[in-house]
């Protein structure tokens, strides 16, 4: 069919069914030939492959093979990653690639070998493989959804006998939300045999040299010192040198394992399955519930242009060519595109897989995958300096193309006749002056016919190209420069470097001449993607630089042409317009200064040798070249060539020790159980417990579990558009589809008795709409489709005929409009005070700050701030599985959520069921962090009802554009504030804060108003003011319920805070690292919530110890002079420092739900079952309470063992969140054991101290003692709860803290500190990450291992939320996205989280020591949610050199409002350049332009 057109056929009745015996007798062959570790798939199974299923459904649903997750159904996340090996006919080896099963059809595997992560190896036999057992050694793991994945991306490399270098530059295809990589990168690194060891000035490593103990060098000292302070010291290169002497030493063996299981039949020439893979392939899909489709594989180019010509039409006649599918199948999976017949070339197609140079051309085939170009144009660029001119610049693109995966399948042929206006490749290859060779049939002569066009003119309109709908694309030529005074450079842009689509990308070839003693420029070529519908050439641009000198006047010139030439409304689709001119600008000024650097190195080379270059002609003498300036020469820098960072860091915690925290003040005491081998479990750095299961894929999540009969798969009906009324559902269009079942809604749900209002706190929440209510959110939910396939029940829920009525008018998306419109959660407002109400009140008449502050002034500022939104994506989707029983009476709900009781509950009242017979059970969840507390529920219920009405069970798993258009994300936040400051002769104090939050809470309450709270409780960072008045108010909108996230609002409110004092250290002159070390808290102050911070109260205060000595032992102030001193050296590139404290307090706000409880058994071989209330997503609760059972039993932490948490088990449970499962699980599994213990004594005593307990257990038994406890565990109200609206009481205490009344909200706080350098491109936006250091206090841990793995991920989560991560609306800064209200970021595509490179170069983190807490078990400290801001720190980093660049730019130093997160777009634009000012004049007008520019974004 032509290539930009698809049909919306829905056809069940394949009419190719006819056709099949056609073919056959035309040599096709109808079944795929398919190997799946080591083995073949029988041709029974393999005949059920279907042409639009994918290689994971196929995998997962016919071979049950669960081990490769679905995460995005993108080729985005890589979770589904596989290994896919071919034997290459011509070299005759085998060459293994990773692909995304997600995306790669089934039929493509057609005479592969798949191998999946269970064929790497297994936990049973204890058959791990060295990279499985790498992994686990270094906790790489946590939830370990995305695990298997990354195992198999790793294993491939290592299959082609990777190196170090190589691991770095191709781990780019996988996503880990949890580890924060670094631990990834150490287990990956591990196994390379060519890893660097960090030595000593002597060239020894400190550690293995001989003369350790006398040495006086630095290093040494420095690592010695660790020994002696009783701490531990793990670094990368320890990690690296671990399998020295195990794995390393036989690494050819295990190396080998890819090829050994590489079958046989596929490398015999004279197997069965080697004749038949020479036929073409045709399959039918004769199924009954799927869009039927036919699969076409030719082996000829005259078969491939006959099926063209047969079915090259539109309509039931349609075609459409596959290679890779990685625009096909986004096309089939969220556009909903089908396409009747699937043609996929076979690689025996020489001229369509082929890569060779030939008569000055690079001649590519239009099949030839992304990764062999690339590959191919790395090796020619060593063969001529013209060659490497010509195919580095493709190469250094597709270096940073998609990822590894999308690459090894994706096509240039594709890639081209897509169309994609933002392509990489298309630009680079216009600027070439490439040509296209398009194929087809000549129905004259039945052979081949062609015809050339130039990829510039291949374009016509957007996504549409001059292709006719039988022809093909078979080769691509690309000329070849000259090999001196001709120049190609490629440019891009993204949200983020690795695996990102660009928001302008660029292409820029330039010939010169040397006539006359100036260097002319003869040809240029300056092609762009990103700027208009499709690949444009910048004509007008060219013609202005061609014909004129080359010289810094004549690109001035040419970019004021540029600009005009490009110019962009501020609501261009796409957005972003004034940052994509000033990008298409910053390129050709950037392009300007790589061309004269390069020129200089030619023109020496011509002045070398000149007869080297007889083809080049020189009148006259050799002209000089451009100058410039020193400083400006770091505009050369392009990250598409920079060699990949070799992330690495070191870990220090405190020797493992067991302490005392609270259990001794709380529980009975018992005698200790003997530790029978004389290790303590707690305070080891003990691997996660499931960590083997993730590394094999043989850890079950609840789309994993084997289904039972029957079982439905369900879609929910959503709606489409909000602010209207829901005026009819007609359900017959799906009902008439071919499997579907039922479509269920409200007055099903009704029929069962059930309720239909929800809510955590507000039952504000409908789980069906009623038909006559206003919709309140896109993709609110009207009821659920339940059907024999996933394919039959997504197809039926987007049939269902919705019909809306009224005018839904200006919704209020944003804060300000519900601001605007008076639309707020009135029980949410908040007012905390203390101090002098009048000094408060003064503050809104109060001058602004006087231009030179000195001694004795009052500096008062005042301003605004915005926070962003941040999506979960956890890789793991909301899933459930409810199974009714005993004649619908009863339910049992699998599903993945922080909230198994809520869950419980809700389904019992939706379903009409008792809640006792309502059972819901969670294994492990793919990744939590707050959205599965309450936002997994409604999909539960929903899945609940439809499997009570249907008597069958059903399986719902939300997809992931849908879970993240509906589950909500973290909350936006608005700040508006003044303050003030006093200048001392002992420095600037702060005086005043009145300071009023808003944050988006979306259409319903959810956790809205105690994320506001736990905002409000933060707001003063670590800082004291006397006299504050912090408010808060939770806005409605139309957006999703927002909710819990890692932080609870109170990153968001440390965020203003830190905003603040930016502005006043700004304001009053002084450093921002002087004002917060000179006004951090005290101990013996309180906060402004009346908690004091001491020993007795809020724990012992660490952050000034913390703070002190990391600015001494980096040397914080050396280091801010080394980044001036670098960016007065360099213009184009700045460096920025910052150091943040932090400190999060630790509880639940809300009284009651500091309490918890666990079931403990106690079996007779001496090993221990435990259950309780808390949920594994990763964070390793079950590993440290299994560790605390453990020491309490003296058993091995193995002989402990938690199964699921399920609410017949225990009931009644908290949700696992606000970091205080440990704190609660630990203790109420101590009170059990301990129980237990106590009931031993008697037996103990008369057994002797050898007993093992085993024998213990045995002879209790026989003496009838019970051997299961209950424990449970409540924080003692002294230190939990807190009672907004409670007044001062009046007998009460006048010296005792303002608020302090109203309770004590936090049993204890977690504090740290975290250094950050950073470097920014300014001409770009761009920015990496140089180091991290954390100093952080989590007090005598129970397992350093995991809490340093918390640490990791919370700092690079809290680094995507300030840095990279953006939600975006159809809002007023979006009108281009429809309807208004929508969700924009709803997948990897659109939503960007931190990648593999994207993790600081040197990360190093520190456990504080001599910390011990008393106030929780084993004197630990929760760790989950407190290191999340650290992250913010490259933020603060990013600002610091963006302010810098802004001064010299500028030529002040003033305050700016840098709105969080710091986008690629708000670094580049308020970096406030020429260049930037020059795009949004243009696109705004002189008088709205300026350099406080505010890029758009959604609040």
């Amino acid at each position: 069919m032509p290539p930009n057109q698809k049909t919306t056929l829905l056809a069940f009745e394949n009419e190719d069914v006819e056709r099949v015996g056609a073919y056959q007798k035309k040599g096709y062959r109808t079944t795929p030939i398919l190997f799946v570790n080591g083995e073949r798939v029988p041709d029974g199974v393999a005949a059920n492959a279907r042409p639009n299923q994918t290689l994971l459904s196929f995998l997962r649903d016919e071979l049950l093979l669960t081990g490769s997750k679905l995460g995005c159904a993108e080729g985005g996340c890589g979770a589904c990653t596989v290994m896919l090996s071919k034997l290459d006919m011509e070299t005759k080896k085998i060459k293994h690639i990773s692909v995304n099963a997600c995306l790669m059809p089934v039929l493509a595997a057609d005479g592969c070998h798949v191998t999946t992560v269970e064929g790497v190896g297994s936990v049973k036999g204890d058959n791990l493989h060295p990279v499985q057992k790498a992994m686990v050694d270094m906790h790489g793991s946590q939830c370990g959804f995305c695990t298997p994945g990354i195992i198999v991306s790793i294993y491939t490399l290592f299959a082609n006998n990777a190196n170090k270098e190589h691991i770095e530059e191709h781990l780019d295809g996988n996503l880990c939300r949890c580890t924060g990589y670094r631990p990834i990168w150490d287990a990956a690194r591990s196994l390379c045999d060519d890893t660097d060891t960090v030595r000593g000035p002597c060239g020894i490593a400190c550690r293995d040299c001989p003369e350790r103990e006398e040495c006086e060098q630095d290093c040494n000292v420095e690592d010695k010192k660790t020994e002696t302070d009783k701490m531990v010291c793990s670094s990368s290169a320890d990690k690296m040198k671990q399998y020295k002497d195990t794995f390393l030493s036989d690494r050819e063996t295990w190396m080998q394992q890819p090829t050994l299981m590489f079958p046989k039949a596929l490398q015999d020439e004279q197997s069965t399955e080697r004749s038949m893979m020479t036929k073409p392939l045709m399959v039918v899909d004769r199924t009954d519930f799927h869009a039927g489709g036919t699969w076409f594989k030719p082996t000829t180019l005259e078969e491939l242009l006959a099926l063209l010509n047969e079915f090259g039409g539109t309509g039931t006649s349609a075609c459409k060519i596959v290679v890779g599918n990685t625009e096909v199948g986004i096309e089939t999976r969220f556009k909903h595109a089908v396409y009747p017949r699937l043609i996929h070339p076979s690689d025996k197609i020489q001229s369509l897989y082929g890569f060779e140079v030939a008569d000055a051309n690079i001649q590519i085939g239009s099949c030839c995958s992304l990764s062999t170009i690339q590959e191919k144009s790395g090796d020619v660029s060593s063969q001529s300096t013209a060659l490497k001119r010509t195919a580095l610049p493709m190469h250094d693109m597709l270096r940073w193309f998609a990822s590894t995966q999308i690459r090894n399948v994706a096509c240039l042929g594709g890639n081209l006749v897509t169309a994609s206006p933002i392509s990489d490749m298309n630009p680079m290859l216009a600027s070439l002056g490439a040509k296209l060779v398009l194929a087809s049939f000549d129905k004259d002569t039945s052979g081949v016919s062609r015809r050339s066009v130039a990829v510039s003119d291949f374009f016509l309109k957007y996504r549409t190209v001059d292709l006719k709908p039988t022809e093909v694309v078979e080769c691509i030529d690309v000329p070849v420069v000259q090999p001196i005074f001709e120049y190609v450079k490629p440019f891009k842009q993204a949200r983020r470097r690795e695996d990102d689509i660009s928001i302008v990308t660029a292409g820029m070839r330039i010939r010169l001449a040397a006539k006359g003693g100036k260097f002319m420029i003869e040809e240029t070529a300056i092609a762009f993607g990103g700027m208009a519908p499709t690949t444009i050439m910048a004509v007008k641009t060219m013609e202005a630089l061609t014909g004129a000198e080359f010289s810094a006047e004549s690109f001035t010139k040419a970019s004021e042409t540029l600009i005009t030439e490009i110019k962009l409304p501020e609501g261009v689709p796409g957005g972003q317009a004034g940052f994509r001119m000033t990008l298409a600008s910053s390129f050709l000024y950037k392009f300007y200064l790589s061309v004269v650097e390069e020129l200089k190195a030619d023109c020496a080379k011509y002045q070398a040798d000149p007869s080297a270059f007889s083809g080049v002609t020189v009148e006259g003498d050799l002209p000089s070249c451009p100058e410039v300036d020193e400083k400006e020469h770091t505009g050369t820098q392009n990250f598409l060539s920079d060699k990949k960072p070799s992330p690495s860091g070191t870990q220090f915690y405190p020797a493992p020790k067991v302490a005392t925290g609270c259990e001794d003040q709380i529980l009975p005491k018992v005698k200790p159980m003997a530790q029978k081998d004389g290790a303590s479990a707690v305070g080891k750095d003990s691997a996660h417990m499931s960590g083997p299961l993730h590394c094999t894929g043989e850890a079950l999540y609840t789309d994993d579990i084997p289904l039972p009969p029957k079982t439905l798969q369900a879609a929910l009906v959503l709606s489409n558009e909000c602010g209207r009324v829901l005026e009819s559902i007609d359900v017959t269009p799906a009902l008439g589809i071919p499997g579907v079942v039922g479509v269920y809604s409200l007055e099903d749900l009704l029929s069962l008795g059930g309720k239909n209002e929800m809510g955590p706190i507000l039952k504000d929440e409908l789980l069906f709409l009623p038909i006559g209510e206003k919709v309140r959110t896109v993709g609110q939910c009207l009821g659920i489709c339940v059907a024999e396939s996933l394919e039959a029940a997504e197809l039926g829920a987007r049939t269902v005929k919705v019909v809306y009525g009224g005018d839904a008018g200006k919704v209020a998306v944003t804060i300000a409009d519900a601001v605007e419109a008076g639309q707020c959660f009135e029980i949410s407002r908040r007012d905390l005070v203390r101090g002098d109400p009048a000094v408060i009140e003064a503050l809104s008449s109060a001058p602004e700050a006087p231009a030179e502050p000195k001694v004795g002034d009052v500096v008062t500022v005042s301003g605004t701030f915005r926070s962003g939104a941040q999506e979960h994506f956890y890789l793991e989707t909301n899933s459930t599985l409810a199974v009714p029983s005993e004649s619908n009476t009863n339910l049992t709900i699998y599903v993945s959520t922080q909230a198994p009781t809520k869950t419980q509950n809700f389904c019992a009242s939706t379903t009409g069921t008792p809640a006792m017979k309502v059972v819901v059970r969670m294994k492990r969840m793919g990744g939590g962090f707050g959205g599965k507390e309450t936002r997994s529920v409604f999909a539960s219920c929903a899945a609940a009802v439809a499997a009570k009405i249907s008597s069958r069970p059903v399986r719902l798993t939300l997809s992931r554009d849908v879970d993240m258009s509906i589950t909500g994300t973290r909350h936006a936040f608005t700040t508006e504030y003044r303050a003030s400051a006093k200048i001392t002769e002992d420095g600037v104090k702060l005086e005043a804060l009145d300071i009023q939050l808003h944050n988006n809470g979306g259409m319903a309450f959810d956790l809205s108003g105690p994320v506001m709270d736990r905002a409000l409780f933060h707001i003063d960072g670590c800082y004291y003011f006397p006299n504050m008045r912090a408010r808060g108010l939770v806005c409605k909108t139309v957006q999703a319920p927002h909710t819990a996230f890692r932080g609870f609002g109170g990153p968001q409110g440390i965020a203003a805070c830190e905003h603040v004092i930016d502005h006043l250290g700004v304001a009053c002159k002084v450093s921002a690292d002087d004002l917060r070390r000179g006004n951090m808290y005290q101990t013996g102050q309180a906060t402004h919530f009346g908690m004091i911070l001491d020993d007795v109260h809020g724990g012992t205060w660490q952050v000034p110890r913390m703070w002190d000595r990391l600015e001494t032992e980096l040397g914080v102030s050396k280091m801010r002079e080394a980044a001036a001193e670098f960016n007065a050296k360099n213009k184009w590139i700045k460096r920025g420092v910052a150091l943040i404290p932090t400190k999060f307090g630790i509880a639940f706000t809300a009284k009651y739900m500091n309490q918890g409880g666990s079931l403990v058994h106690l079996y007779t071989d001496g090993t221990v079952l435990v259950s309780h209330g808390g949920t594994e997503m990763g964070q390793g609760l079950h590993t440290k309470v299994c560790q605390v059972a453990a020491q309490a039993f003296g058993i091995p932490v193995d002989h402990v063992y938690v199964n699921d948490t399920s609410t017949d088990k225990v009931a009644n449970t908290i949700p696992t969140a606000a970091s205080h499962s440990t704190d609660m699980y630990g203790m109420s599994t101590l009170d059990a054991c301990r129980q237990i213990i106590a009931r031993l004594d008697p037996v103990r005593a008369k057994l002797g101290p050898d007993a093992s307990l085993k024998e213990i257990a045995n002879a209790a038994f026989m003496e009838r003692i019970d051997l299961s406890a209950h424990g449970f565990f409540r924080l003692i109200d002294s230190r939990c709860g807190f009672d907004w609206d409670k007044d001062k009481p009046e007998d009460y205490p006048d010296d005792l803290p303002a608020n302090s009344w109203k309770g004590h909200p936090f049993n204890y706080f977690t504090q740290g500190v975290c250094f950050c350098e950073v470097e920014i491109d300014t001409l770009t936006g761009n920015h990496k990450t140089l180091r991290s250091d954390i100093i952080i206090d989590v007090g005598s841990s129970i397992n350093p291992a995991i809490d340093i793995g918390q640490v990791e991920g919370a700092f690079v989560q809290g680094m995507g939320w300030a840095t990279i991560e953006e939600v975006v609306y159809a809002d007023d800064d979006h009108t281009w996205i429809r309807p208004r209200g929508k969700l924009f970021t709803t997948g990897p595509g659109t939503y960007k989280i931190p990648a593999f490179n994207d993790v600081p170069e040197i990360f190093n983190v520190s456990l504080l020591e001599n910390a011990d807490n008393p106030f929780a078990v084993h004197s630990s400290k929760a760790i989950g949610e407190p290191p999340f801001y650290l992250g913010a720190t490259v933020y603060y980093a990013i600002k610091d050199a963006v302010r810098a660049a802004r001064k010299e730019n500028l030529g002040y130093d003033k305050y700016f409002e840098f709105r969080m997160p710091a986008t690629s777009e708000r670094i580049r634009m308020l970096c406030a350049d020429e260049l930037s000012n020059q795009a949004t004049s243009k696109m705004l007008g002189q008088e709205n332009a300026g350099p406080d520019y505010q890029t758009q974004g959604s609040y």
